[in-house]
């Protein structure tokens, strides 16, 4: 197996909607972002999936190597190999790789955040960066579509935490700030004992607001000229927002259920924003 094989089968393993958004970029900006991607969720499983909190940072030790490793010429994991011929390319540049790895270990320091901006630092550099790194590779001409893309990174992890509120409970995480937990009536303990109400509903619907505001505030920064290079990004967006959509109509269940989208709709949102966005 090629190493550009290797993240192509961890992009398509994942679900992930993102994959949907890769299909109909040109071959190097797909190999690019696949790779990317599949850094991504390396060092995001070893958060998820390690239970011992000393390998998990020892781990990410590791990767801070192999990013060292990747600029040198001799990275070995096969994300790496296959994300090397990038990195100049596109303007994949080391501190944005090491930030997004210093984002992923703040959640073994962090389970919880006092207020949102505590929160926007998190999502900063698990989320923003990546949405940075991702425009770069997707091409655009004008600067200000790098704020486009890092307000829109934060809108997707936004996304994330109000889909995940129970799966992240039950990892000993609430990622909902504590001050507004307190505002709208909700315990902790409500949480981690899946108990929906009234209050719970009105504190998720108001996540959902927050959330897209990001995305109005991201797409009013996206240049009319950069769109169409943008348009991975905005297919992103465009299924992301159905997922809120989907989570409201709900009545916000996020305690008990993880709402998703089959792969055909992702597929079917995906088309046509690729064609509205041509």
């Amino acid at each position: 197996m090629t190493p550009d094989q290797y993240c192509q089968e961890k992009a398509a393993a994942s679900g992930s909607s993102f994959y949907y958004s890769f299909l109909f970029l040109p071959p190097p900006r797909r190999r690019a972002i696949t790779a990317l991607y599949a850094f991504c969720r390396e060092v995001d499983d070893v958060v998820d999936e390690c239970r011992d909190p000393m390998l998990a940072a020892a781990t990410l030790g590791w990767w801070c190597g192999e990013i060292e490793a990747l600029y040198e010429g001799t990275p070995t994991h096969p994300a790496m190999l296959a994300l090397h011929p990038a990195i100049s390319g596109f303007g994949i540049e080391k501190s944005l790789l090491l930030e997004i790895v210093a984002g992923m270990k703040m959640d073994l320091d962090i389970s919880r955040y006092p207020d949102f901006s505590a929160l926007v630092h998190y999502c900063h550099c698990v989320a923003g960066v990546v949405g940075l790194l991702a425009a770069r590779i997707f091409g655009y001409q004008h600067e200000q579509t790098a704020e486009y893309a890092h307000e829109l990174g934060l809108a997707f992890q936004l996304t994330n935490i109000i889909r995940d509120v129970g799966e992240d409970a039950r990892r000993d995480r609430i990622y909902l700030p504590e001050d507004e937990l307190r505002r709208f009536g909700v315990s902790e303990s409500q949480i981690f004992e899946a108990r929906h109400d009234d209050n719970f509903r009105r504190l998720i619907e108001f996540q959902i607001d927050r959330a897209e505001e990001h995305y109005q505030r991201a797409l009013d920064k996206l240049p009319a000229s950069d769109r169409k290079a943008q348009r991975p990004g905005l297919i992103m967006a465009a299924i992301y927002r159905t997922l809120l959509r989907e989570i409201r109509r709900d009545g916000c269940q996020v305690l008990t259920q993880r709402t998703a989208l089959t792969p055909l709709r992702k597929l079917w949102i995906a088309a046509r924003a690729w064609v509205r966005e041509g």
